[in-house]
């Protein structure tokens, strides 16, 4: 097994993975708002977990913007995170977020937010972000979902609130729609 950064060859397996994670039209959606991250910021960091012959599980930490009172702050968010069924409970998706948190950490990336289960992330340092002082790019957003974890580079003054990148409106994958 192996974690490593993701290689062009790795994206239709990357884009199957996720498809297979997330079922249906939402899969679909994930798939596509990966490769509009790959364009919009050739940056972001994707990394892979590989068995033997397949890749079973992808995380990707791409760039955003904290509009803070003094100035724009370069953050990321970490979205999405998959891991192929049959694979999921074995630790790989706490793996590949940790991973990513490190490398961000070691890059000098001051914030990382996300949307998610706050029971899953809470164990990885996430912290609820309204409650840390940090406003939610759409109401949509239920508040313990919209999650933060400060790393090294951080400093106080950095509050405000949280802007996707355009990708995340285009693809519809900021916060819960209405069921119809």
């Amino acid at each position: 097994m192996t974690l490593r950064i993701e290689q062009a060859q790795d994206r239709d397996a990357v884009a199957a993975l996720h498809r297979a994670a997330f079922g249906g039209e939402h899969g679909d959606t994930v798939a596509r708002l990966v490769d509009a991250l790959r364009r919009d910021d050739p940056g972001a960091l994707s990394l892979v977990w590989e068995e033997p012959g397949q890749v079973v599980g992808h995380v990707m930490v791409s760039r955003a913007l904290l509009d803070a009172a003094r100035r724009l702050v370069p953050v990321r968010t970490l979205s999405p995170l998959a891991v192929r069924p049959g694979w999921q409970r074995r630790g790989l998706g706490s793996a590949l977020v940790r991973a990513a948190l490190s490398r961000s950490d070691e890059q000098g990336v001051p914030l990382v937010f996300l949307e998610g289960d706050p029971a899953y992330y809470a164990r990885l340092g996430f912290l609820p972000a309204v409650e840390q002082g940090f406003r939610k790019p759409s109401l949509r957003i239920p508040d313990p979902a919209f999650q933060v974890v400060r790393l090294s580079a951080c400093e106080p003054w950095m509050t405000g609130t949280f802007v996707y990148p355009d990708a995340f409106w285009e693809h519809d994958s900021v916060g819960l729609r209405d069921a119809d």
